[in-house]
């Protein structure tokens, strides 16, 4: 019996996960990306032989009476989620029985100007979109879409899936060396991003040998990159493992920061000194900044 059930993983931005696979047998996705952890495969604009929304319900059910105290329900695919042709019906049925769990989704967000999976989306608690160009150049030689695919289509269907969804939306722009790793890129990046307001953006790069030989960047260069995107929460990955200067800012240094985007906790308990922290504390308290969750991280934002 295919493994539609995987997990529970420990997701450092959503918490405790379990995995629904959509496509437990083969990697079936409209992009190829040459950062794929999966080996590289010809794209595809279909799921063939998708498996049944019972088969996948029941797989679930067993799986949540083994591990009841889990975060989120994680909808993905050896390849695209939103390839699957019952998405809306999946959507429904988990939705009956997460019993409180957040429900989450990771998609490429090649199909997001189709309304019927804006339609399936709607009623997911966290919506993640992959981001990675918004240069067509780069985007076809990064991502490398299926021929049914246009970066026109996907700008589009973003602002307008935003307009109606009311959960949380989450981009992820991966860096990968000498693709998308330009300072020119982000601030493109950021006036897309500006224009939809999510709740979140995580950065990161590669961690896994991927499917092609492309480079991770270093995290000082996610650090210099992350700074053009403005206004909304940021989220570098693995943040924790990297060494990175102590600051210490006065009260208007730390507004200012904050004036800039917001900081997540982490951002803040390696960023600052304790003095810094204690007035970063203070502005809390008197009510000048306050502390939101986007999508299961906690982060200091300017009243």
């Amino acid at each position: 019996m295919p493994n539609f059930i995987f997990g529970p993983v420990r997701s450092r931005r959503f918490g405790l996960s379990l995995g629904v696979d959509l496509s437990p047998d083969k990697k079936q996705c409209n992009f190829d990306c040459l950062y794929c952890e999966l080996k590289g495969a010809k794209t595809t604009d279909n799921i063939q032989n998708p498996p049944a929304v019972y088969e996948i319900i029941d797989a679930l059910k067993a799986s949540l009476a083994k591990f009841p105290n889990i975060d989120v329900i994680t909808i993905t695919a050896n390849g695209e989620p939103t390839l699957y042709p019952h998405l809306k019906e999946l959507v429904y049925e988990i939705n009956r029985l997460k019993n409180g769990k957040k429900l989450l989704i990771l998609s490429n967000a090649a199909c997001i100007y189709d309304k019927k999976v804006q339609n399936a989306l709607l009623d997911i608690d966290i919506v993640k979109l992959s981001l990675d160009s918004v240069t067509p150049k780069i985007f076809k030689k990064l991502n490398r879409p299926h021929k049914s695919v246009y970066l026109e289509q996907i700008m589009e269907g973003l602002k307008e899936f935003a307009q109606i969804f009311k959960n949380e939306l989450v981009f992820e722009i991966l860096v990968v060396e000498n693709f998308n790793d330009t300072r020119d890129e982000f601030i493109a990046l950021n006036q897309i991003i500006s224009e939809i307001s999510p709740s979140r953006v995580d950065i990161s790069t590669i961690d896994r040998p991927s499917a092609y030989r492309v480079n991770a960047v270093s995290f000082e260069t996610l650090e210099i990159l992350s700074r053009e995107i403005r206004g909304v929460p940021v989220m570098i990955a693995k943040r924790e493992e990297f060494a990175r200067s102590v600051l210490s800012l006065s009260e208007n240094e730390i507004i200012q920061l904050l004036k800039m985007r917001p900081q997540s906790e982490d951002d803040i308990k390696n960023m600052l000194d304790e003095k810094s922290k204690k007035l970063l504390q203070n502005l809390l308290k008197v009510g000048k900044i306050e502390l939101i969750n986007a999508a299961g991280i906690n982060f200091y934002k300017l009243l």
